[in-house]
Protein backbone atom coordinates (compact mmCIF):
# COMPACT_ATOMS: atom_id res chain seq x y z
CA UNK A 1 0.00 0.00 0.00
CA UNK A 2 1.29 3.26 -0.85
CA UNK A 3 2.20 5.89 1.75
CA UNK A 4 -0.10 8.92 1.21
CA UNK A 5 2.09 12.04 1.83
CA UNK A 6 0.54 15.36 2.46
CA UNK A 7 1.18 16.68 -1.26
CA UNK A 8 -0.97 19.74 -2.61
CA UNK A 9 -2.72 19.74 -5.27
CA UNK A 10 -2.35 21.86 -8.59
CA UNK A 11 -1.28 21.94 -12.34
CA UNK A 12 2.01 23.35 -11.95
CA UNK A 13 3.24 20.12 -14.08
CA UNK A 14 0.20 20.17 -16.36
CA UNK A 15 0.75 18.59 -20.13
CA UNK A 16 4.06 18.14 -18.66
CA UNK A 17 5.96 14.87 -19.09
CA UNK A 18 8.93 13.30 -17.74
CA UNK A 19 10.73 10.53 -16.14
CA UNK A 20 12.00 9.32 -12.22
CA UNK A 21 14.52 6.80 -11.79
CA UNK A 22 15.14 4.94 -8.42
CA UNK A 23 11.18 4.21 -7.37
CA UNK A 24 12.22 1.29 -4.36
CA UNK A 25 9.45 1.65 -2.26
CA UNK A 26 7.12 3.75 -0.51
CA UNK A 27 9.98 5.21 1.33
CA UNK A 28 12.21 5.97 -0.97
CA UNK A 29 13.01 9.74 -1.89
CA UNK A 30 11.97 8.87 -5.68
CA UNK A 31 8.58 7.82 -4.48
CA UNK A 32 7.44 11.39 -2.58
CA UNK A 33 8.57 13.41 -5.33
CA UNK A 34 7.05 11.58 -8.28
CA UNK A 35 3.84 11.52 -5.96
CA UNK A 36 4.38 15.10 -5.84
CA UNK A 37 4.44 15.74 -9.14
CA UNK A 38 1.80 13.35 -10.08
CA UNK A 39 -0.25 15.97 -7.65
CA UNK A 40 0.66 18.82 -9.55
CA UNK A 41 -0.40 17.06 -13.02
CA UNK A 42 2.49 15.54 -14.61
CA UNK A 43 2.53 12.58 -16.75
CA UNK A 44 5.61 10.17 -16.01
CA UNK A 45 7.45 7.50 -16.72
CA UNK A 46 9.62 5.14 -13.91
CA UNK A 47 12.84 3.87 -14.70
CA UNK A 48 13.62 1.13 -11.84
CA UNK A 49 16.65 -1.25 -11.55
CA UNK A 50 16.07 -4.97 -13.22
CA UNK A 51 14.02 -7.17 -10.56
CA UNK A 52 11.99 -4.04 -8.98
CA UNK A 53 9.11 -4.08 -10.71
CA UNK A 54 6.61 -6.20 -8.18
CA UNK A 55 7.40 -3.11 -5.90
CA UNK A 56 7.22 -0.32 -7.98
CA UNK A 57 4.26 -1.52 -10.40
CA UNK A 58 1.56 -1.32 -7.53
CA UNK A 59 3.15 2.38 -6.80
CA UNK A 60 2.78 3.45 -10.13
CA UNK A 61 -0.64 2.16 -10.67
CA UNK A 62 -1.64 4.33 -7.43
CA UNK A 63 -0.96 7.55 -8.86
CA UNK A 64 -1.65 6.37 -13.10
CA UNK A 65 2.18 5.94 -14.20
CA UNK A 66 1.82 3.94 -17.07
CA UNK A 67 5.39 3.52 -18.29
CA UNK A 68 7.29 1.56 -15.85
CA UNK A 69 10.81 -0.01 -17.67
CA UNK A 70 13.35 -1.49 -16.26
CA UNK A 71 17.03 0.15 -16.66
CA UNK A 72 20.10 -1.22 -15.91
CA UNK A 73 22.21 1.82 -15.25
CA UNK A 74 25.93 -0.02 -15.58
CA UNK A 75 24.75 -1.68 -18.90
CA UNK A 76 24.48 0.87 -21.95
CA UNK A 77 22.13 -1.49 -24.08
CA UNK A 78 19.66 -1.45 -21.19
CA UNK A 79 20.14 1.94 -21.19
CA UNK A 80 19.25 2.07 -24.75
CA UNK A 81 16.81 0.42 -24.76
CA UNK A 82 15.11 2.11 -21.57
CA UNK A 83 15.32 5.62 -23.25
CA UNK A 84 13.88 4.26 -26.46
CA UNK A 85 11.07 3.25 -24.31
CA UNK A 86 10.58 6.25 -22.72
CA UNK A 87 10.52 8.09 -26.13
CA UNK A 88 8.34 5.59 -28.06
CA UNK A 89 5.73 6.70 -25.08
CA UNK A 90 6.16 10.49 -25.06
CA UNK A 91 8.44 11.54 -27.81
CA UNK A 92 9.64 14.60 -26.30
CA UNK A 93 10.18 15.43 -22.39
CA UNK A 94 9.99 18.22 -19.86
CA UNK A 95 12.25 16.82 -16.79
CA UNK A 96 14.53 14.10 -15.51
CA UNK A 97 14.84 12.68 -11.68
CA UNK A 98 17.66 10.58 -10.86
CA UNK A 99 17.84 8.87 -7.79
CA UNK A 100 20.12 6.48 -7.86
CA UNK A 101 22.98 5.32 -5.43
CA UNK A 102 24.62 2.35 -4.25
CA UNK A 103 28.57 1.80 -2.43
CA UNK A 104 29.17 -1.64 -0.84
CA UNK A 105 28.13 -1.82 2.62
CA UNK A 106 31.61 -2.85 3.80
CA UNK A 107 32.76 0.23 2.49
CA UNK A 108 30.48 2.18 3.85
CA UNK A 109 31.38 1.69 7.92
CA UNK A 110 34.79 2.47 9.87
CA UNK A 111 37.71 3.80 8.26
CA UNK A 112 37.51 4.85 4.36
CA UNK A 113 40.92 4.52 4.06
CA UNK A 114 41.51 1.09 5.29
CA UNK A 115 37.88 -0.10 3.86
CA UNK A 116 37.96 1.22 0.27
CA UNK A 117 38.67 -0.96 -2.37
CA UNK A 118 39.52 0.00 -6.27
CA UNK A 119 36.28 -2.45 -7.45
CA UNK A 120 33.93 -0.94 -4.95
CA UNK A 121 34.96 2.92 -5.41
CA UNK A 122 34.62 2.31 -9.07
CA UNK A 123 31.54 0.78 -8.69
CA UNK A 124 30.14 3.51 -6.55
CA UNK A 125 31.08 5.97 -8.51
CA UNK A 126 30.01 3.94 -11.83
CA UNK A 127 26.08 3.59 -10.42
CA UNK A 128 26.37 6.79 -8.22
CA UNK A 129 27.77 9.19 -10.44
CA UNK A 130 28.45 8.15 -13.94
CA UNK A 131 24.64 6.50 -14.04
CA UNK A 132 23.67 10.61 -13.69
CA UNK A 133 26.74 11.62 -16.58
CA UNK A 134 24.18 9.15 -18.89
CA UNK A 135 21.12 10.29 -18.13
CA UNK A 136 21.71 13.72 -18.42
CA UNK A 137 23.03 12.74 -21.82
CA UNK A 138 19.90 11.01 -22.80
CA UNK A 139 17.22 12.90 -21.12
CA UNK A 140 18.49 15.83 -23.25
CA UNK A 141 18.28 14.34 -26.53
CA UNK A 142 14.69 14.01 -25.66
CA UNK A 143 14.43 17.81 -24.64
CA UNK A 144 14.42 19.57 -27.52
CA UNK A 145 12.59 22.45 -25.78
CA UNK A 146 14.42 22.88 -22.75
CA UNK A 147 13.71 20.96 -19.70
CA UNK A 148 15.00 20.42 -16.26
CA UNK A 149 16.99 17.70 -14.50
CA UNK A 150 17.95 17.04 -10.94
CA UNK A 151 19.72 14.85 -8.67
CA UNK A 152 19.62 13.51 -5.15
CA UNK A 153 23.23 14.34 -2.92
CA UNK A 154 23.70 14.52 0.49
CA UNK A 155 25.87 16.55 2.90
CA UNK A 156 28.62 13.74 3.17
CA UNK A 157 29.39 15.31 0.03
CA UNK A 158 30.89 18.37 1.67
CA UNK A 159 31.65 17.49 5.44
CA UNK A 160 33.45 14.18 6.25
CA UNK A 161 30.66 12.13 7.82
CA UNK A 162 30.82 9.09 10.03
CA UNK A 163 30.54 5.87 8.07
CA UNK A 164 29.29 7.59 5.07
CA UNK A 165 33.00 7.12 3.28
CA UNK A 166 32.85 6.11 -0.23
CA UNK A 167 29.61 7.79 -0.76
CA UNK A 168 30.31 10.81 0.26
CA UNK A 169 32.99 11.12 -2.25
CA UNK A 170 30.41 9.85 -4.99
CA UNK A 171 28.20 12.41 -3.82
CA UNK A 172 30.73 14.68 -3.76
CA UNK A 173 31.68 14.14 -7.78
CA UNK A 174 27.92 14.05 -8.27
CA UNK A 175 27.59 17.79 -6.96
CA UNK A 176 30.52 18.52 -9.04
CA UNK A 177 28.64 16.33 -12.31
CA UNK A 178 25.70 18.55 -11.57
CA UNK A 179 27.50 22.08 -12.21
CA UNK A 180 29.40 21.02 -15.39
CA UNK A 181 26.25 19.37 -16.54
CA UNK A 182 24.38 22.73 -15.96
CA UNK A 183 26.96 24.67 -17.91
CA UNK A 184 27.40 22.46 -20.94
CA UNK A 185 23.20 21.79 -21.02
CA UNK A 186 22.78 25.50 -20.44
CA UNK A 187 22.59 26.82 -24.00
CA UNK A 188 19.72 24.26 -24.52
CA UNK A 189 17.13 25.95 -21.83
CA UNK A 190 18.10 22.33 -19.67
CA UNK A 191 18.97 23.00 -16.30
CA UNK A 192 20.42 20.87 -13.91
CA UNK A 193 19.91 20.93 -10.17
CA UNK A 194 21.23 19.01 -6.88
CA UNK A 195 19.01 18.69 -3.73
CA UNK A 196 20.87 17.91 -1.01
CA UNK A 197 18.12 15.95 1.27
CA UNK A 198 18.39 15.40 5.20
CA UNK A 199 18.67 11.81 6.70
CA UNK A 200 15.45 10.57 6.32
CA UNK A 201 13.74 7.07 6.96
CA UNK A 202 14.50 5.41 3.74
CA UNK A 203 15.65 2.11 1.68
CA UNK A 204 19.65 4.08 1.62
CA UNK A 205 19.67 5.04 5.48
CA UNK A 206 18.85 1.34 6.72
CA UNK A 207 21.92 0.06 4.75
CA UNK A 208 24.08 2.63 6.19
CA UNK A 209 25.86 1.71 10.13
CA UNK A 210 24.40 4.37 12.87
CA UNK A 211 21.67 5.16 10.80
CA UNK A 212 19.08 5.65 13.13
CA UNK A 213 21.91 7.51 14.73
CA UNK A 214 22.25 10.03 12.09
CA UNK A 215 18.39 10.77 12.04
CA UNK A 216 18.71 11.80 15.74
CA UNK A 217 21.55 13.97 15.58
CA UNK A 218 19.66 15.56 12.16
CA UNK A 219 16.95 16.46 14.55
CA UNK A 220 18.69 17.83 17.28
CA UNK A 221 21.40 19.63 15.71
CA UNK A 222 19.28 20.87 13.09
CA UNK A 223 18.15 24.47 13.07
CA UNK A 224 14.13 23.90 13.69
CA UNK A 225 14.78 21.23 15.66
CA UNK A 226 13.06 18.51 13.11
CA UNK A 227 13.26 15.64 10.71
CA UNK A 228 13.77 16.19 7.45
CA UNK A 229 10.19 15.60 5.32
CA UNK A 230 9.37 13.85 2.44
CA UNK A 231 6.92 16.89 1.58
CA UNK A 232 9.57 19.03 2.41
CA UNK A 233 12.07 17.49 -0.03
CA UNK A 234 9.22 16.51 -2.51
CA UNK A 235 7.85 20.52 -2.64
CA UNK A 236 11.86 21.42 -3.72
CA UNK A 237 12.03 19.20 -6.57
CA UNK A 238 8.88 20.46 -7.91
CA UNK A 239 10.15 23.71 -7.81
CA UNK A 240 13.22 23.55 -9.68
CA UNK A 241 11.66 21.33 -11.96
CA UNK A 242 8.63 23.21 -13.16
CA UNK A 243 8.56 26.85 -14.56
CA UNK A 244 9.06 28.17 -11.10
CA UNK A 245 12.81 27.05 -11.11
CA UNK A 246 13.02 29.12 -13.97
CA UNK A 247 16.67 30.74 -13.86
CA UNK A 248 18.20 28.11 -11.32
CA UNK A 249 20.82 25.99 -12.66
CA UNK A 250 24.02 24.22 -10.96
CA UNK A 251 23.00 24.70 -7.45
CA UNK A 252 23.06 22.05 -4.90
CA UNK A 253 19.27 22.87 -2.43
CA UNK A 254 19.54 21.60 0.87
CA UNK A 255 16.67 20.60 2.25
CA UNK A 256 17.54 19.33 6.01
CA UNK A 257 15.93 21.77 8.50
CA UNK A 258 18.96 24.11 8.17
CA UNK A 259 21.10 20.98 9.88
CA UNK A 260 23.62 22.24 7.20
CA UNK A 261 24.51 25.23 8.39
CA UNK A 262 24.94 24.80 11.87
CA UNK A 263 28.00 25.03 13.81
CA UNK A 264 28.37 23.46 17.60
CA UNK A 265 25.25 23.21 19.73
CA UNK A 266 24.76 24.96 22.87
CA UNK A 267 24.47 23.46 26.03
CA UNK A 268 21.65 25.68 26.67
CA UNK A 269 19.41 24.23 23.74
CA UNK A 270 17.07 21.58 24.77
Amino acid sequence: MADEFDMPKGDLMAGKRGVVMGVANHQSIAWGIASQLAAQGAEMAFLHLPGMERRVQPLADSIGVKQVIPADVTDDASMTEAFGAVEKAFGTIDFFVHSVAFANKDEIKGSFVENTTREGFLRAMDISVFSFVDSARRSAALMPNGGSIICMTYLGAERAIPNYNTMGVAKAALESATRYAARDLGPKKIRVNAISAGAMRTLSLAGISGGRSMLAQGRSLSAMKEDTSMEGVAGCALWLLSDLGRSTTGEVVHVDAGFHMMGLGSEDEG
